[in-house]
């Protein structure tokens, strides 16, 4: 059965306003924060493509959707490690390590703020399942894309091994920076060097 006319742009329009709803909610995630953000301060922020009813109809609560836009956030941190590895260029695994953190840590002032609102993400996943699911989706693919990218080899050969040490380690040392860096810009300086350090971790105290 066919729709109608009227049938087709309300269909339209509801999924339009969806989207905006998304938007207005990250853009609140962004600026206001989790726990700051109203249902009004949502729709305000879709400039009048929503209104508060659509809320409702469409993510069932003012939580339901800043956790889809939470969710939204990871993807993007996840897409944004994807683009940093393949940046990274080559030379040694601690090198390539270090030019890495470098490129996610260079991110502009805008790309901080998103970061920042990715953080507020953690304290979401201990009530939604469905955070705590996209969370262990992201760092799944994560974990591969990093040793893949550190042990400079193709996606498709790192092993289950290497991805949950290798992998596992990398996702720390980044999720690591990451939050020092968010907190005070200044410790990216830490990370220039990166390789030096883990050669002196690595070094016999006796030396």
């Amino acid at each position: 059965m066919y729709n109608t006319p009227v049938q087709t742009v309300a269909r339209i329009g509801a999924m339009g306003q969806r989207e905006h709803l998304l938007e207005g909610a990250r853009t609140c995630l962004v600026e206001r924060g989790f726990a700051h953000t109203t249902a009004r301060d949502i729709v305000a922020a879709t400039s009048g493509a929503a209104n508060l009813a659509s809320i409702g109809y469409h993510f069932g609560s003012k939580d339901a959707l800043m956790n889809a836009a939470v969710i939204q956030l990871i993807e993007d941190w996840g897409d944004r490690i994807a683009e940093a590895t393949d940046s990274a260029g080559t030379g040694r695994p601690a090198e390539r390590l270090e030019r890495f953190l470098q490129s996610v840590l260079s991110a502009d002032p805008e790309q901080r703020r998103v970061i920042g609102a990715s953080v507020q993400a953690y304290a979401q996943a201990e009530f939604s399942v469905e955070v705590r699911e996209q969370f262990r989706s992201t760092y799944d693919r994560a974990r591969v894309d990093l040793a893949a990218f550190v042990l400079g080899i193709d996606r498709d050969d790192v092993t289950p091994s290497q991805a949950a040490t290798i992998g596992s380690l990398s996702l720390a040392l980044l999720n690591g920076a990451a939050l020092q860096w968010f907190v005070d810009p200044t410790a990216a300086q830490g990370f220039a060097e990166l390789s030096t350090t883990l050669a002196a971790l690595g070094a016999d105290p006796a030396d």
